[in-house]
């Protein structure tokens, strides 16, 4: 299916009687699902547009390389109102890290330049502390605590930005394995979160073998808020440190993460990056824009109604489902990740016999129509579409479904 766009006020009204078409009389419908319609007809006008770039409906998920969510209107205003006023960076971060932490119940809190920066500046706090000497030395960390304890099942890429602090990981299995790494030579011990079930040794046991050795504990939970609770629960079981991404479930901005946890690293963290020059985090600026944001999305995540929205992803994954339910050889299910984006999905899959098509196929079909949709990644050689409905603005679940809908008609007429 391709919609063709134009810019002129007849097209735009032509294109908006398409849309209302496409989605099943999207004129007698919701004023949600007409806002869905609105948006993408004045996207066309958009500075992506006029960069040459197409805009997405996003029905993955927070994935950085789609640019993660989308500001609610609280975020984007009290980002608008910083860019106006100059600020000094320390007081900022002070004032922010201290409502946040009220927020979240940590001790002491920090706005990051994204979940990675977090990482790094955290496992910086590990190895060198406030010591401006130890601060400015690293990378090189001769003579200074230089050892990481990971699991194996805990292996990540994201890890990078540990090991640019100089450290050396140490890659342990089980209990037994993990008390015989801890040495003189520990800076750390880092736990992913998502891989808990994956590992031998989980969270408390975990946190519980570090705090009897004095070893300080790294959680990295960057993608795993909803539910709200998380924002409290890890650092109340006894992680020193814990990440999340700003950009993904919090819908703070795309660039920012944040660092909860015990005061004294937390302040040993921002030490370690911007505005300090000669520090290995410098490079990770965060901006007045993104400190304040980040506050305000935090503020906003905390107060809103949780259990209305869950609601609000049912009801359209219900409809997704309803409008390909019919197609011969289709079936649907929702499903709900496990830990990391904790929400409820649609996951389509279709008979090869009826519908001749892979995932990768099909995935690659909606990337190239218009207004082009991104779906979930999956494994590209199955019959299926896994559907996030989380990152969808009001309406475009409508547009999702005329579309899925559009191209497995089109494809099942070929078998």
């Amino acid at each position: 299916m391709k919609w063709v766009w134009t810019s002129s006020r007849r097209g735009l009204l032509r294109q908006a009687g398409m849309l209302s078409a496409a989605v099943s009389g999207l004129a007698g419908a919701s004023s949600s699902a007409l806002a869905g319609a609105a948006r993408w007809v004045g996207s066309q006008k958009s500075v992506y547009r006029e960069l040459g770039v197409r805009p997405l409906i996003n029905a993955a998920g927070t994935y950085t390389a789609l640019s993660a969510s989308l500001l609610p209107p609280p975020v984007v205003r009290a980002m608008e109102e910083a860019a106006r006023f100059h600020a000094p960076i320390p007081e900022l971060q002070a004032a922010v890290g201290k409502r946040i932490a009220a927020l979240t119940g940590a001790e002491y809190a920090l706005v990051t330049s994204g979940a990675a920066a977090a990482l790094l500046q955290a496992t910086a706090a590990c190895v060198a502390g406030k010591d401006p000497e130890k601060i400015r030395r690293i990378p090189d960390i001769t003579g200074l605590k230089s050892e990481v304890i990971v699991q194996k099942a805990h292996r990540v890429a994201y890890e990078h930005a540990i090991r640019n602090v100089g450290v050396r990981m140490v890659e342990v299995e089980t209990r037994a394995q993990l008390e015989q790494a801890i040495s003189e030579r520990t800076a750390m011990m880092f736990f992913l979160n998502f891989a808990d079930p994956k590992g031998q040794v989980k969270r408390r046991e975990f946190v519980e073998i570090a705090r009897r050795a004095g070893i300080p504990t790294l959680l990295d939970a960057a993608a795993d808020v909803p539910p709200q609770g998380r924002l409290q629960e890890y650092v109340r079981m006894g992680f020193d440190l814990v990440v999340f991404s700003g950009g993904k479930g919090l819908r703070g901005p795309q660039c920012s993460g944040l660092l909860l946890g015990r005061r004294e690293l937390v302040e040993a963290a921002y030490l370690n990056g911007s505005p300090h020059a000669d520090s290995v985090g410098r490079g990770c600026k965060v901006g007045k824009e993104e400190i304040v944001g980040l506050w305000k999305a935090v503020e906003y995540y905390m107060q809103k109604d949780h259990r209305a929205e869950w609601r609000e992803w049912e009801s359209r994954i219900a409809y997704i489902a309803a409008q390909v339910a019919s197609i011969p050889g289709v079936k649907t299910e929702t499903f709900v990740p496990e830990i990391a984006n904790e929400v409820p999905h649609l996951r389509i899959s279709w008979t090869e016999d009826r519908i001749p098509m892979k995932n990768a196929q099909a995935a690659d079909l909606l990337r190239k129509g218009e207004p082009r949709i991104e779906v979930r990644p999956s494994d590209g050689k199955l019959p299926n579409l896994e559907i996030g409905v989380w990152m969808l603005a009001p309406g475009e679940h409508k547009l999702v479904a005329a579309a899925v809908r559009q191209l497995l008609l089109q494809q099942s007429r070929k078998g």
